[in-house]
């Protein structure tokens, strides 16, 4: 099968690799039908993933039909069209049990795909934990509807899950990429007083304001001075960083009101400082660390009932043969690209 393999750090290449196969009773065969390229996988190009394995096939972003499944697995059948999750675990180990997921330490827990398992940006992926790892996909949502609940759509579910959003709420999101606006889909759910957005892209800026134009969009030099005289409380009340520079990491804390809650679901590529002496005073609460992708299930009920659509975002489609292309757009953002589909039929 062809598969897009990391190489050596800057080198992905599209390779013919053995079909995968069961290896444990808890494993499951996915045919993949779409799959995506996610900024975590330009992270393992450029050699910031350091638990990132040479060799592996890359791809975490993908649905499928399950081809073959182990003797324990007892959720999904043959011929079930299913969405993959990012994240491999168990089920089982004290943090599985409270959510926790992406904590489970099973040896190949949380970001496991296309990272220290071969992932799929390929033909076919073996998932592990399969009861845990796949969701079957309703008949009425299609396979570009339920491209990313595995993992973006999960990080934006998850991000505003644990900010405890009201709708006396104001809410800032730094970043409309793809996580960043799939953020924004689930914290309209919640219905705060005002959401607002901010973003360096003019391209994606305008994505925005096309799309959701109940939302005020700003650019990062108004965002200090506009979040402050237009909160209610001299701040966000909420605020969910998901750009990941320094400038979006400083700008989060800052624009936060006293007593205020700040998301970080971003990935850095450095460390960034907290500069406790100039927060002093203003009691943040911080909430950090990757996604718990423990919802997509009830992500998948959303889409289905038509209050989560995801779809806009895909604006170039690749088939697998093509990928290295689909790549070079992504990457570079060239031509609009906000988030581009692989196919593999």
């Amino acid at each position: 099968m062809l598969a897009y393999t990391y190489v050596k750090d800057g080198e992905f290449e599209l390779l013919e690799k053995p079909k995968p196969r069961i290896l444990n009773p808890r494993d499951a065969i996915v045919r993949v039908t779409l799959g995506s390229i996610c900024t975590s996988d330009l992270h393992i190009k450029h050699g910031s993933v350091p638990r990132a394995v040479p060799g592996i096939t890359v791809g975490h972003e993908m649905v499928g039909i399950v081809e073959e499944v182990g003797e324990a697995v007892t959720s999904v059948s043959r011929g079930d069209r299913v969405a993959v999750n990012v994240e491999t675990f168990c089920g089982e180990c004290f943090f599985c049990k409270r959510g926790y997921v992406n904590n489970c330490t099973d040896p190949d827990g949380g970001w496991a795909l296309g990272c220290r398992i071969d992932g799929g940006q390929a033909e076919y992926v073996r998932v592990p934990y399969a009861d845990q790892g796949l969701s079957r996909i309703p008949d009425s949502v299609t396979d570009e509807q339920a491209l990313f609940v595995g993992d973006i759509l999960a990080t934006g579910f998850w991000a505003t899950r644990i900010s405890d959003i009201t709708e006396d709420d104001t809410v800032l999101i730094i970043g409309a990429g793809p996580t960043g606006i799939c953020t924004l889909l689930c914290v309209m759910l919640k219905h705060p007083k005002k959401i607002i957005v901010c973003e360096k892209s003019a391209a994606r800026r305008r994505f925005v304001q096309e799309h959701y134009p109940e939302v005020v969009v700003i650019a990062p030099w108004e965002c200090n001075e506009y979040v402050i005289d237009n909160s209610d409380r001299g701040g966000a009340d909420v605020v969910i960083e998901v750009a990941g520079s320094e400038d979006s990491f400083r700008m989060a804390w800052y624009c936060a009101r006293p007593n205020a809650t700040v998301t970080i679901v971003a990935l850095y590529d450095r460390p960034q400082e907290l500069p406790l002496p100039e927060m002093y005073g203003k009691n943040l609460t911080f909430k950090t660390g990757g996604v718990d992708g423990c919802d997509c299930a009830e992500i998948l009920r959303l889409i289905e009932a038509g209050k989560i659509d995801t779809t806009p975002l895909i604006t170039h489609r690749y088939p697998l043969c093509d990928i290295a292309e689909a790549y070079r757009i992504f990457e570079n953002r060239l031509d609009g690209v906000i988030k581009v589909a692989i196919t593999n039929e």
